[in-house]
């Protein structure tokens, strides 16, 4: 009983914590662990992105999809971080391109339906 009692009291000092955190902040750092996220996906941390092991193009599709759902309904909030933001998920979507053995259409790449075309 006491384990169970010390669990709930640390889920409630981590909300309390969490709600202390300027919205900008966590939308901030949401956004950097799904670049981090797709940049793994794409290989792009491996010294050869072409044989990395840990490329799976499908999987970095969701995140940078993701990315660019949470940029774009957040941009109006994130001041001075939505440009860097903006050019790292862009970033991104070209790695994506020049990854990809048969390219998407302009338009219709991972996050396009929410940036629009990414060249």
């Amino acid at each position: 009983m006491t384990d169970e009692l010390d669990d709930s009291l640390r889920e409630a000092g981590d909300v309390r914590e969490l709600a202390e955190i300027p919205a900008v902040e966590v939308i901030s750092r949401a956004a950097v662990m799904l670049m981090s996220s797709a940049a793994e996906k794409l290989g792009l941390a491996d010294e050869n992105p072409d044989t990395s092991p840990r490329k799976d193009l499908d999987e970095a599709r969701r995140v940078i999809t993701a990315l660019a759902g949470l940029v774009t309904a957040s941009v109006e909030y994130l001041g001075p971080h939505a440009g860097p933001i903006r050019d790292g998920l862009q970033a991104l979507q070209r790695a994506f391109r020049e990854a990809s053995a048969h390219p998407d259409e302009p338009g219709k790449g991972p996050g396009e339906k929410y940036t629009g075309p990414v060249y």
